[in-house]
């Protein structure tokens, strides 16, 4: 990118984060009188794929931005040509931590210590596979992956890293009697494996989160939280007919450790983001 494309990148990331603020300033003057007593999240996280736009014309920048709003921890969906130490060099810059990252499947086959070492160095704790190819989404392979899930986990492991596995709505989807994200839980060690419940996405579903909180404790220490409106789209927390108190409140059921916003396809990413950390600060459980 030349310096005048660059110029007008950075421009236009400014006013929108700016744009945020307005909307969050005016969320902020909303009344608090039902919000006094009950636990909140502490540190709210932010996966990053929710802004791929804007990080690909200002990584640094958009990262300071979402600082400012907030956010502490990052969650990586890919690093735009940076390494792992420039990364780490700009979270510490900006007073955040990167707990999780997103690593396709087939990145993790190709190069697993690799991907265990950039890890290392930004201080992960999961490496979470995003999402199965459809080729792949059937039983015999489910059972495949959650054998490697567990390989992999003894890698990581040595590392003080687990692996993770982020569902969609497919998993949910019974085939030959069974239910693809049964097998992936069941047959997943926990000590190696834990699971980042999209909430969004098992709820598009057509699936009740909380019975596999109590059936599989300990096992979800990482949320996506997303909500869904009344068409079933994907909405900014709050505006969503998801009820996360409620979710949220089992925390200590399910394991719950780590809280990432997402927005698979924002209108304006960062003025999502703003409005979706204020209400997910303000949720009491």
């Amino acid at each position: 990118m030349n310096i005048k494309a660059l110029s007008t990148a950075r421009g236009s990331n400014r006013r929108n984060f700016l744009r945020s603020c307005a909307l969050l300033t005016a969320a902020t003057s909303l009344p608090l009188s039902a919000l006094a007593q009950g636990r909140r999240v502490d540190n709210v996280g932010l996966q990053l794929y929710t802004l791929r736009n804007e990080l690909s014309q200002d990584f640094e920048g958009t990262l300071a931005h979402v600082a400012e709003l907030g956010y502490k921890e990052m969650e990586f969906a890919g690093y735009y040509g940076r390494s792992a130490n420039e990364v780490r060099s700009i979270l510490d810059q900006n007073g955040m931590t990167s707990p999780a990252a997103h690593i396709q499947l087939q990145a993790l086959r190709d190069d697993l210590e690799g991907e265990v070492e950039r890890a290392a160095i930004l201080g992960q704790k999961y490496l979470v596979v995003p999402i199965l190819p459809e080729s792949q989404r059937n039983i015999t392979e489910y059972h495949r992956t959650a054998d490697y899930l567990n390989r992999a986990g003894e890698v990581c492991k040595q590392a003080g890293i687990k692996m993770g596995y982020h569902n969609h709505n497919f998993e949910f989807e019974e085939i030959d009697g069974q239910i693809p994200y049964d097998i992936l839980l069941d047959e997943t060690d926990a000590d190696l494996v834990d699971m980042e419940l999209d909430l969004y996405w098992i709820r598009h579903a057509g699936v009740d989160p909380i019975p596999y909180f109590k059936n599989h404790p300990g096992r979800f220490s990482m949320l996506h939280v997303k909500d869904m409106d009344e068409f079933g789209r994907i909405a900014d927390v709050g505006s969503g007919e998801i009820d996360f108190a409620e979710i949220f409140s089992y925390v200590d059921t399910a394991g719950f450790k780590h809280f990432f916003v997402e927005h698979d396809r924002p209108g304006n990413g960062l003025a999502s983001v703003a409005v979706s950390i204020y209400t997910v600060r303000n949720i009491v459980f």
